[in-house]
């Protein structure tokens, strides 16, 4: 029976004050929303990191006029190295090949570029990707050398600009859970003030604080769920029709996010928007009680 009561309560609550409910559920939509991206955003850029890294190459360029024996001798010095993990050498046929698959959406670019006019070069593969400056030091002066580029550096500077990335999504869910905390606090105060009479009667009669804050706290909980479930449908919507769209189409950096990270966000959002929702009702309502 009193479970019945609460339920109704709940029920006639949320279409009671419609409006206000419409506004927390919105506001709880975003600030999940905010929430579900930035945690997705950090596992994502985790799986990025491992994968980029892993793929790093530092390449040695060669001169133009670079000779068999400077050739030979930087192979063989590479060879010797107690820094490299594997080797392979392009030349400017190979370059001229994939800069082909590169460009292949550019024909104008690619008729612009003969293989003549791109450099050979060594891509080497350290043990330890963060050895590049002892690998540089440790092949610095060997003829035939016309410039060393690391990768890695190149990847530090990508991987800063999403570590900023992440950094603001997270401000902005921050800033979004305030406005939330403060609209449920809000509609609760509201829910509970047009109720004031049946409140005053329940406490003369001797019933619990718990059996009169469960409606509004409840109410709380159900707008918070559903604005979990609606957040993690645009978050969805959007790794579906914009990450793994346009945005892939544009860029070969973002590697593919695995469905599997975006479910995990369901729970989290739903959990999050729970609890806060709860704590938030509660709060409030002891407050509101004690008057």
């Amino acid at each position: 029976m009193r479970f019945k009561y609460v339920l109704n309560e709940v029920l006639v609550g949320l279409w009671r004050n419609v409006t206000m409910t419409i506004a927390m559920i919105i506001t709880m939509t975003f600030s999940l929303l905010g929430l579900g991206v930035s945690v997705l955003g950090y596992m994502q850029v985790d799986q990025m990191q491992d994968f980029y890294y892993g793929e790093i190459r530092v390449a040695i360029f060669l001169n133009d006029d670079v000779t068999e024996a400077e050739r030979s001798g930087l192979n063989a010095a590479l060879d010797a190295n107690p820094l490299v993990e594997e080797k392979k050498y392009e030349s400017k046929e190979d370059a001229h090949a994939r800069f082909q698959t590169l460009y292949a959406d550019q024909p104008d670019f690619l008729r612009s570029v003969q293989a003549q006019q791109l450099p050979e070069s060594f891509r080497v593969q350290l043990k330890d990707p963060e050895g590049y400056e002892a690998f540089a030091q440790s092949i610095q002066g060997i003829p035939g050398i016309q410039d060393v580029v690391d990768q890695g550096q190149m990847l530090d500077d990508l991987f800063d600009v999403f570590g900023t990335l992440q950094v603001a999504a997270l401000v902005v869910a921050c800033v979004m859970a305030v406005a939330a905390l403060l609209l449920v606090a809000n509609t609760i105060q509201v829910a509970a003030y047009s109720k004031r009479r049946e409140v005053a009667v329940m406490k003369l009669v001797g019933a619990s604080n718990w059996f009169i804050q469960a409606p509004f706290v409840l109410e709380a909980v159900v707008a918070g769920i559903i604005g979990a479930i609606i957040g993690w449908l645009l978050l969805l919507g959007g790794k579906e029709f914009l990450i793994d769209g346009p945005l892939q189409q544009l860029t070969t950096i973002i590697t593919p996010i695995p469905f599997d990270n975006v479910l995990l966000q369901l729970p989290l959002m739903m959990g999050a928007g729970a609890l806060v929702s709860a704590i938030t009702g509660w709060v409030t309502l002891r407050f509101y009680l004690r008057v």
